[in-house]
């Protein structure tokens, strides 16, 4: 019983918070152009679905092939940085000043270079999503038992065969962290850049929906936009905890810590 409510307990407050708000806002008797209520929102999301879906797809494209462009290069270069620790020094800097640069100030300069916008979306929604994914799986490759690396090499086992059979499995869950950390920022940069583009038309994103209706000070329209857009966060955080769950719960402690909280 305990652990059924503990699992309904976020969804009890989620709806509890959309009733606060709903009321809150008939009870204040405030405006819709100044702030719309739960409904109002869902009633906007549902007549301007045609438009917003097609955007909503738009944004959806932009952050999976970001996230899927980070994991493949994240992966791959934390993997020839654990076999050479000589171009880990030598090119992690990179990675790092990626990092560190606001994406409001590389966008202008990829729209600048890249003739296509899309490409350029894509760009800049990797650059934003590939540090945590290279920075998470170096650590987990770094974290590997150093017992159990001095046995495959007592055993004279090849880097390769150390890297796929010893560091791999134990950088999973650092890399998953990583995972559900780019998912959120995958969007984020996706969001971002588009806004900084200011592109318009009907191949964009949900940004370039939100900027149209602000400039039409149409309040509902950007909130429904907006709901799209958490809506996507929470779904690729919900994907991502699920596959950690499924990967990682037969072995590894953080699982099995959580799922024993669940139910005690």
């Amino acid at each position: 019983m305990k652990s059924a409510l503990n699992r309904l307990l976020p969804g009890i407050t989620l709806i509890a918070c959309l009733l606060l708000w709903e009321f809150g806002v008939r009870w204040a008797d405030i405006p819709a152009y100044t702030l719309p209520t739960p409904s109002v929102i869902g009633l906007t999301l549902i007549e301007n679905w045609s438009s917003l879906a097609t955007s909503w797809w738009f944004t959806i494209k932009i952050t999976v092939g970001a996230l899927l462009l980070a994991c493949l290069g994240g992966v791959l270069i934390a993997s020839v940085f654990s076999l050479s620790p000589a171009l880990e020094r030598a090119f992690f800097p990179i990675a790092v000043v990626l990092q560190v640069t606001p994406i409001v100030a590389v966008a202008p300069l990829m729209l600048i270079y890249i003739d296509s916008t899309t490409v350029a979306l894509l760009l800049c929604a990797w650059i934003v999503a590939f540090f945590p994914i290279l920075s998470n799986t170096v650590t987990g490759l770094r974290a590997t038992d150093r017992n159990l690396v001095e046995l495959f090499r007592l055993y004279r086992a090849s880097p390769m065969q150390r890297l796929t059979l010893l560091r791999a499995p134990a950088a999973l869950p650092y890399f998953l962290t990583g995972l559900k950390i780019s998912g959120g920022l995958s969007l984020i940069g996706a969001v971002t850049a588009e806004m900084v583009a200011g592109s318009a038309g009907r191949d964009t994103g949900l940004a370039s929906r939100i900027l149209e209706a602000s400039f039409r000070t149409e309040t509902p329209k950007m909130f429904a936009a907006l709901a799209l857009l958490v809506l996507t966060g929470v779904l690729v955080f919900i994907l991502f905890n699920v596959l950690s769950h499924y990967l990682l719960s037969d072995w590894h402690s953080s699982e099995q810590a959580n799922a024993f909280e669940q139910n005690s």
